[in-house]
């Protein structure tokens, strides 16, 4: 069962008011529900790297006892062919379990990422 883009809605919304994050995100499904959202980060913005750092916490690693069926990860085409990461370098969060749906991939995230998304402020450590 595919999901359509009503299924996305509130996710993709959370996380273009993510520091770094370079719109438009991309995503889909395939026909059994896995389904997957793709976006780049302006890998020069001073929060790049908490945002991949705090994404890569709660997405795959959350605690030892509480994991979300998700993956975060890079991907990209072959440097040698193409150019850089400024251009090419893509992250990708998918899931591995078809009952998981965006909309409560957004809830983890909203419920541990800094509180509002957009606020710098709250991204920077100490």
């Amino acid at each position: 069962m595919k999901l359509d883009e009503r299924a996305f809605k509130t996710l993709i919304q959370y996380l273009e008011r993510i520091p770094s994050m370079i719109k438009p995100i991309s995503f889909g499904s395939d026909d059994t529900g896995f389904w997957w959202v793709k976006f780049q980060l302006d890998i020069t913005n001073e929060l790049a790297w908490n945002v991949v750092q705090e994404l890569g916490c709660i997405v795959n690693y959350l605690s030892i006892n509480e994991r979300l069926p998700t993956a975060f990860y890079p991907v990209s085409p072959a440097p040698y062919m193409n150019g850089g990461p400024e251009d090419y370098l893509s992250w990708v969060i998918e899931t591995k379990d078809k009952e998981f749906k965006p909309g409560t991939l957004m809830k983890w995230l909203d419920g541990r990422l800094p509180n509002p998304v957009d606020d710098l402020e709250q991204w920077k450590n100490e």
